[in-house]
């Protein structure tokens, strides 16, 4: 500590680049100092330094990090408690650009394993980025000393060093992991792809807030009585909430009376919320994935005959490319891709659906015949899906009544209160008979795997690699940038930042024997052994800005890449 004191006060004045001396490792009377990066100048990308503090003087209980559930939360609360305090610090006026910013990853309303902070049974470690001050490109040593050795230290005492008030918010986190983890588990067992708890709040604050609505007028989710389950959990008293078995459920009701607002929580799901989120107890299957037609994506040898066949001039569907994909044809890839990658339920608002994919109705069929349609709606594939595939699937429905011939179960929403409908709907699809003929076959259809090639990854623009990440929907990879924003599970940019980098190391494997399936599980496993440390370009030197996204998410991004080349 006394020796980053002497080094900031013989650097005071001199040029920007003069902060490289302090680049190294420091030992502070509680904690350890790394500073692992230093930036070039006061605009560039800031400073990043880690604080280490060794487990026996943290004295963290072995049983909030020992599981991996625990671990995770434990993380992610700290992570929090970071924000808070820095927060709290706020920013005094230090200079020019970036000058006097102290950050750490600041998480959404989901607990997501993340690089911010690690706890293990040595020490707890937390990645922050710093911006050290500076006049113009002048160092300002006398103020790097207030935030590195002042600051910091008051932050890492009020951060890691826990109260007993701390303690006991943290015990309230890991009995939440326990009961969320024991809802998923009887899940499973039952075999239901959703669980949504009375009184949740299901409503958020706005179209830009991920966070709860707060008013006396906000309606608390109760479950129909046909639809309600309890479930013990290990702490509390048991949790009672509506169980969407698998199968095919409709969610219907007229306009704004909450059928997206339940989807939208349900495809959230699948990730576990902090408490006082109002859907802590909202959990859906893993590996349910929200589908939309996208027009204009570009899809790369994608089978989708099981949906479209015999286009004009007799163009391929088995293996269908397009730089410039329909509502419907890209609809139809998105499913295909997610079935390739093993989904268990695809989830469809009908409002960002493609119709003539959703639907053919009676009178069109007897005016255009099938043999001059090309699309087989997803009405006379759903069955299939479910009955061969083993794939759920939870729809939206607003105007395709249709939809009651092949539905297990259909839930109407009604001023934001769910009723199951199911009986009346299919006493309502026998009167009001449409006649329409089946389109779908005798079967689904196949899925086929694809191959990737090394030279869809090229990541140089110029002579240096870029993979970077914009804010939550776009990654620059080499020339090309992606458009992530059809992904509607992806909810926090440090995901899109760990799918840049999982791009890259996805290109090293690609030699066009492994499946795009097996290169995506083959990282995944890497990752489960050695943290998600090891996809970062920082790796060894604080890889704390990335938070681990779902499969679905990384494939969806590698099938929207421009570049991408299968076999």
């Amino acid at each position: 500590m006394e020796r980053l004191r002497q080094i900031l006060t013989r650097i005071d004045g001199k040029g920007y680049k003069a902060y490289k001396d302090i680049q190294g490792e420091y030992r502070f009377p509680q904690f350890q100092l790394f500073i692992d990066y230093v930036q070039g100048d006061p605009f560039a990308l800031p400073s990043r330094l880690r604080v280490r503090m060794p487990q026996n003087r943290a004295g963290y209980q072995p049983e909030w990090y020992r599981l991996a559930h625990h671990r995770t939360a434990l993380e992610d609360w700290l992570t929090r408690k970071w924000v808070q305090k820095i927060d709290q610090l706020s920013r005094r006026a230090r200079g020019s650009g970036k000058s006097g910013l102290i950050s750490v990853d600041r998480p959404g309303q989901e607990i997501l394993k993340r690089t911010s902070v690690v706890v293990n049974g040595n020490f707890a470690e937390v990645r922050l980025t710093v911006g050290l001050p500076a006049q113009g490109r002048r160092i300002l040593g006398r103020q790097a000393q207030q935030m590195l050795l002042k600051d910091l230290p008051e932050l890492v005492e009020q951060s890691l060093l826990l109260t007993d008030s701390d303690c006991v918010s943290v015990e309230k986190r890991m009995k939440l992991a326990d009961n969320q983890l024991a809802i998923r588990q009887v899940m499973r067992e039952r075999g239901w792809i959703a669980f949504v708890a009375d009184g949740s709040i299901l409503p958020r604050e706005s179209g830009i807030s991920d966070r709860p609505l707060q008013t006396n007028e906000v309606v608390r989710f109760q479950s129909p009585p046909t639809l309600r389950e309890t479930v013990a959990v290990p702490h509390g008293p048991a949790v009672t909430g509506m169980a969407i078995p698998d199968g095919i459920t409709l969610i219907i009701g007229g306009g704004y009376h909450g059928k997206s607002t339940l989807l939208h929580a349900i495809e959230r799901g699948v990730y576990d919320h902090i408490e006082r989120d109002g859907r802590e107890y909202v959990l859906t299957d893993p590996e349910a994935v929200k589908i939309r037609a996208e027009d204009g994506r570009r899809v790369e040898k994608v089978n989708i005959s099981p949906f479209i066949n015999n286009l004009p001039f007799g163009r391929d569907t088995k293996s269908f490319s397009t730089e410039d994909a329909s509502g419907s044809t890209s609809q139809a890839a998105n499913i295909m891709e997610n079935l390739e990658l093993g989904c268990s339920c695809l989830l469809i608002d009908e409002d960002t659906s493609a119709t003539n994919f959703m639907i053919r109705d009676a009178r069109m069929q007897a005016l255009v015949s099938k043999g001059k349609e090309p699309i087989t709606p997803f009405i006379d594939k759903v069955r299939q899906l479910y009955e061969e595939k083993n794939v759920s699937s939870i729809l939206v429905l607003g105007g395709s009544g249709d939809y009651f011939d092949v539905a297990d179960r259909v839930i109407m929403m009604d001023h934001y209160l769910p009723y199951d409908v199911t009986e009346k709907a299919k006493q309502v699809a026998r009167v009001h008979s449409q006649r329409r003929e089946p389109e779908g076959g005798d079967y689904f259809g196949e899925i086929t795997p694809r191959r990737p090639l090394a030279k869809g990854f090229d990541a140089q623009k110029g002579k240096k690699e870029k993979v970077d990440a914009k804010g939550l929907h776009t990654i620059l990879f080499g020339r090309v940038q992606l458009d992530c924003s059809a992904l509607e599970q992806l909810t926090d940019p440090s995901q899109t930042r760990a799918i840049a980098q999982m791009l890259r190391e996805l290109g090293k494997r690609a030699n066009g024997e492994r499946t795009l399936t097996q290169l995506v599980e083959d990282l995944y496993l890497q990752i489960g052994e050695h943290g998600l440390d090891i996809i970062s370009p920082f790796y060894g030197q604080h890889p704390g800005d990335l938070a681990m996204p779902r499969k679905f998410e990384l494939a969806g991004a590698l099938n929207r890449l421009r570049s991408l080349v299968v076999k």
